[in-house]
Formats: C-alpha cells, structure tokens, sequence
C-alpha cells in the first residue's frame, strides 16, 4: 500500500453519504440483524435455495421462512427467480455477500479475542 492510497480512503469517508442511501443501509442491516434472516442470508450466499430447503436447513417453519425471504428482497438483499412452480432465491450481488462475510468475521474476531485488521 502507498502513502497515496490512504489518503485517497480517508477522504472517501469525510463527506456523509446523502440520507437516501443511509436510511436504505440501515433498512439492510435492520434486516440482517434477526438470527433466522442471517441464517438464510448465509445460506444463499453459497447458492439459490427454494423456500423448503432453506426451512429444513435452518430449523424454521416452511411459512415464517416465506415470510423472512419476503422482507430480505422488499430491502433489495435477496432476489427471486421462478423454476417452474417453485421460487428459487439468491442474495443480490457480491456487496450483500462481503457485507455478511466481513460481519461474520468480525464476529469471529470479537469472540476469539484475534486482532482486527486495518
């Protein structure tokens, strides 16, 4: 990394984002912060899942799992696409996946007591 370059990531984070990308940021993580939500974000990170599977894998009743996808692609995180009768869905996009990556992690890192990294 270059001298150069950490000055071009603190000024990144010097001017507020507008209000409209913060109250959608906050609706994201308000959606992430309910164990069952995280579980099946998890979960369709690593692939597209109908509303059954995703039930059996995480332990929760096939409806309150509907339920829980419905609110995740009403916030823009997961998306939906038909096979036939069913509904297959997937998180949106590799920022959802790094954002449950990188939160997870942290999490490692908070409990196992392991340093941070910059």
């Amino acid at each position: 990394m270059y001298a150069r370059d950490d000055v071009a990531t603190a000024d990144k984070w010097q001017q507020l984002p507008p209000g409209e990308l913060v109250d959608t940021a906050v609706d994201g993580f308000r959606m992430l912060a309910d164990a069952t939500r995280l579980r099946l974000m998890w979960l369709l990170c690593g692939g597209e899942f109908d509303v059954t599977t995703l039930a059996e894998a995480v332990g929760v009743a096939r409806p309150a799992v509907s339920q829980h996808l419905a609110k995740l692609r009403l916030a823009g995180l997961v998306a939906v696409r038909r096979d036939g009768r069913r509904a297959v869905y997937r998180v949106r996009g590799g920022h959802v996946r790094r954002l449950l990556g990188e939160a997870v992690h942290a999490a490692d890192h908070h409990l196992t007591g392991r340093p941070d990294h910059d």
